[in-house]
């Protein structure tokens, strides 16, 4: 049946989506013969009688279409309450609830939901909405029975060979998280480290702390960027105690100027008590 170039551009345009990003247990399958011989398949969802199948939903486009739904039926049998024997779906989105909006990857979400959550109350198959209601077991029994004849193929389906949007995007994911994860930790590590001089470096001493440098003055401040070498952790005690100092490490010594007008003015004030003291003892004497 020939339909309109509107319809079949936006049917073309959908396939196209549709094999290039599938939703997850959903392919699409062409004819390359006829273009708008199209179906779906939906593989059975876990948790369900229907799990471990492949059921194909079979698609007849109209000049109405994207005004109208699509014709949708099942090509494989299943016990299901809102599937006919003759494969008829009872769905509102297919009816009342369509809107033009909607496509093909939305029809065939709406009937893999349908496997997962069945409506009873608006049974195609009557034997299957009773036995639904009264004995969910004997039901999901017998759904499996007819999956497992019915549904199940030795290979699955050459189209699920290629991974649906959602594995695709995990699977781009995941090895970039593990280095970030493994950056990260190494951060984390290398930044709660101590951190500690080492004997044969240097140590930087306090901005503006008053200490000899060589071939400077006494009082002189050292910059921010100069540095004093430690003693050598190999020399021996009296290296670093008495004697020659230990290669890298300077001396801080008094000049013997200062050190000899210290103890002069010590013996001046000492010198000025005593003085003072005969003067008194004298002019006692002479009274």
């Amino acid at each position: 049946m020939t339909i309109s170039s509107t319809a079949m551009r936006r049917v073309m345009r959908e396939l196209a989506t549709l094999k290039k990003n599938p939703p997850e247990g959903i392919r699409i399958q062409t004819n390359e013969e006829d273009m708008m011989d199209v179906a779906g398949i939906i593989e059975g969802p876990e948790g369900t009688p229907y799990a471990g199948g492949y059921f194909k939903v079979k698609f007849k486009f109209t000049d109405e279409f994207p005004s109208a739904p699509p014709k949708c039926w099942f090509a494989t049998k299943i016990f299901h309450p809102n599937v006919s024997s003759s494969g008829e779906i009872c769905v509102n989105t297919l009816k009342k609830d369509w809107k033009s909006t909607y496509g093909i990857g939305h029809i065939l979400v709406t009937v893999k939901c349908l496997l997962i959550y069945p409506n009873p109350e608006s049974a195609l198959d009557e034997e299957a909405g009773k036995l639904l209601l009264e004995n969910y077991s004997s039901y999901c029994d017998r759904a499996r029975l007819i999956t497992s004849v019915h549904a199940t193929p030795r290979t699955r389906p050459a189209e699920f060979d290629t991974a649906s949007s959602e594995d695709a995007a995990s699977t781009s994911t995941a090895p970039s998280s593990k280095p970030a994860a493994t950056t990260a930790a190494a951060t984390t590590t290398t930044s709660s480290l101590p951190s500690l001089p080492l004997a044969t470096t240097g140590f930087t001493l306090p901005i503006g702390s008053q200490k000899s440098v060589p071939g400077g003055k006494m009082g002189e401040k050292m910059g921010p960027k100069e540095r004093h070498l430690s003693p050598s952790p190999l020399s021996t005690a009296d290296a670093n105690v008495g004697g020659k100092p230990a290669p890298g490490v300077t001396v801080a010594v008094s000049p013997p100027a200062l050190l000899e007008g210290t103890k002069a003015v010590k013996r001046a004030a000492t010198g000025g008590t005593t003085t003072n003291a005969e003067k008194r003892k004298k002019a006692l004497k002479r009274l």
